[in-house]
């Protein structure tokens, strides 16, 4: 049995969950909704308060699909009810953000500025002197991510000097450059 799709999902108060045919569960809370189709092999119970989420069997597809269930669904009542938020530093002379209605700038060095828009349901803020701080926030644990990921990838740190967009306590393995020979 799969330690953690065995676990319950506890429904906290002011968060309704229902559950359709073909496992389509939709969870609303105060943050928002959110709605997924989760894999029909699996049986998802709601239960005083609680989502169990049960396999019929022990095929292999099953055992890989149980964890991951119960964890979307959680990843789903805790997007609800607090949210997820990621934060991004931009280090390099230079390098900054700047924030514009939904639309996100950024100078990473290149010959033009870097403008992406806000996806739908996740929003972004610019913190920091000169706008060297990025808080990418929102519901879907997937979504808030993924944006990050794009952002970071516009210009990945590099090691040798450390320049570029890292998350917020990422270590950045140094290089040592070149020496000279004499």
């Amino acid at each position: 049995m799969s330690r953690i799709g065995k676990l319950p999902v506890a429904i906290p108060s002011g968060v309704e969950v229902s559950l359709e045919d073909g496992n389509f569960l939709t969870v609303k809370g105060p943050r928002g909704t959110l709605r997924r189709r989760l894999v029909p092999d699996l049986n998802i119970a709601l239960e005083d308060g609680q989502i169990k989420v049960q396999r019929p069997n022990d095929l292999k597809r099953s055992k890989s699909l149980h964890g991951l269930t119960r964890t979307l669904i959680f990843n789903m009542v805790t997007g609800v009810t607090t949210g997820y938020t990621k934060t991004l530093e931009i280090s390099g002379v230079g390098y900054r953000a700047a924030k514009n209605g939904d639309k996100l700038t950024l100078n990473l060095g290149y010959s033009h500025p870097v403008e992406m828009r806000d996806p739908e349901g996740i929003t972004t803020a610019v913190s920091g002197n000169n706008g060297t701080i990025i808080t990418v926030s929102g519901i879907d644990k997937e979504k808030v991510g993924q944006f990050a990921a794009d952002i970071r990838g516009k210009r990945a740190p590099e090691p040798y000097k450390g320049k570029g967009i890292k998350y917020s306590g990422e270590r950045i393995r140094r290089k040592v450059g070149k020496t000279g020979k004499k």
